[in-house]
């Protein structure tokens, strides 16, 4: 043979070598991997029994990305660092599969839901800190301060537990601590068999929780203009998209989880769900946000794949002049309430009268309504879900105080003067609250954002003049 010819044979088979390497390494994880024959025999006897017991779970789980990339049962059942073991047909397997067995594979995206305000805060919210390990509080406390270490909420004690378990908890129970020392599971937005992220981008799945007159963002969505063509376009969006991957032509109208979480077009996508925000808006009286100037650029880098940074800043603008409006009325009905318990006229405990109810419906739904409105585009929300409620109910606060006074004994002028000493003293406190509110942000902030552990990203806007809290339009009143 020629030297011709030797060369162009081994030039071949050396390409046709490296292209059998390239072909293997292309093939599906499940057509390569070796498992044990524990595991094998576990894939085939759990569909075998629960195709006929539960046949849905099986076809679920068929479904899933799980099942295209090899995971098998025992992946996700098998027990975990202090989880109880639990012997089923054979099989070694979990009582309860908690967040701690998705961090096998998932531990940056645990490791950030357990800094967001889904993890501990919102279990404590409803229960107080009493089924929390005290190393738990710390870590969260750390983030959150406030958040956990606190009572349980006071209708849990006027309601009962039948209500709370059945109510409060449906949703709350997304963070609930766990006999393992995790906290909540993943299957509340992806669910569990299906796993799926097309599942968790739905506005939907966070409207089994985010509904309702005290937090109606579902609602609203479906009101603006996003929500509106979503349902347009949604049949040709591709939902399905590696987040890492996402991009416009994917999702060209935003849902819920791609303004608060998704990476759109290279941003940082985060299960962290309060990386994106600037304030408080479930609060009474909103106040910013210990990340508020990285909240607002985080958020607003997504804002600027679809709208004009001046379009985004007057955005900003009217929403945050929402927030100082309702803080004002809120606050007011706030000194009427103080003025009352400073005369004696009410009691200490919490929702035994009806003004507390009162008060609660204005700032709770109206309030919270209103400013979810106006950060989300949904204007029949600000209106009349929103002030109307607030200022309609803040009429009635003011003539039962004047009622309660009258039975009371109280005349007219004792009355302006003890509502007149209310108000001062309500101002005074008011205050005191938002400079102490302003320097533990600024600490909480410092914490936090070590506590986070993660470079914020570049701001997509040149800081200048015009760029304060509420715009150019309105930065003369910007609260201090």
């Amino acid at each position: 043979m020629s030297f011709r010819g030797l060369f162009i044979a081994v030039l071949l088979s050396t390409a046709m070598i490296v292209s059998a390497f390239v072909l293997q390494a292309k093939r599906p994880r499940v057509e390569v991997d070796r498992p044990s024959a524990d595991l094998v025999k576990a894939t085939g006897k759990c569909a075998d029994c629960h195709r006929k017991e539960t046949s849905a779970v099986v076809h679920e789980f068929e479904m899933s990305r799980h099942a295209k990339a090899g995971v098998v049962c025992l992946d996700c059942h098998q027990p975990t660092k202090g989880q109880e073991p639990y012997d089923h047909k054979g099989f070694t397997i979990t009582r309860k599969l908690t967040s701690n067995n998705c961090r096998a594979c998932h531990e940056q995206q645990v490791d950030e839901y357990m800094k967001s305000r889904h993890a501990a805060p919102a279990w404590a919210a409803v229960t107080g800190a009493e089924d929390f390990t005290p190393e738990q509080i710390a870590f969260a406390e750390a983030i959150h301060p406030g958040a956990v270490d606190r009572p349980a909420h006071p209708l849990v004690a006027v309601q009962g537990a039948a209500s709370i378990n059945k109510g409060c908890r449906q949703c709350h129970d997304i963070g609930k601590p766990n006999p393992d020392g995790s906290i909540g599971s993943c299957t509340a937005c992806h669910a569990r068999h299906v796993s799926s992220v097309e599942l968790a981008r739905m506005p939907e799945t966070c409207g089994q929780c985010h509904m309702g007159p005290d937090h109606s963002q579902l609602e609203i969505y479906h009101e603006s203009k996003h929500g509106v063509l979503f349902n347009v376009q949604r049949h040709i969006m591709n939902l399905n998209a590696r987040p890492e991957k996402l991009t416009t032509e994917d999702m060209p109208v935003p849902t819920c989880a791609t303004c608060h979480m998704s990476g759109l077009e290279g941003e940082k996508f985060t299960h962290d769900v309060t990386e994106r925000l600037s304030y408080f808006l479930f609060d009474p009286i909103s106040q910013r946000r210990p990340n508020y100037e990285a909240g607002r650029r985080n958020m607003k880098a997504i804002c600027l794949k679809c709208h004009t940074n001046p379009k985004i800043q007057e955005f900003y603008g009217g929403a945050e002049a929402v927030v100082r409006s309702t803080n004002k009325l809120v606050k007011e009905a706030d000194e009427i309430l103080a003025g009352l318990r400073k005369e004696n006229l009410l009691t200490p405990e919490p929702f035994d009268e009806p003004i507390e109810y009162l008060h609660f419906d204005l700032w709770h739904y109206g309030g919270r309504t209103a400013k979810h409105g106006a950060y989300m585009g949904g204007a029949d929300f600000v209106q009349w879900h929103g002030y109307y409620e607030i200022v309609s109910k803040l009429t009635e606060l003011k003539k039962s105080a004047e009622e309660i006074r009258e039975k009371a004994g109280k005349t007219p002028e004792e009355s302006a003067r003890a509502a007149e000493a209310a108000q001062a003293a309500a101002e005074a406190a008011v205050e005191a609250a938002e400079a102490a509110a302003k320097a533990a942000g600024e600490a909480a902030g410092r914490a936090a954002e070590a506590a986070r552990g993660a470079d914020l990203p570049a701001d997509v806007f040149t800081p200048g003049a015009n760029d304060q809290p509420g715009g150019a339009a309105d930065a003369s009143n910007t609260p201090k």
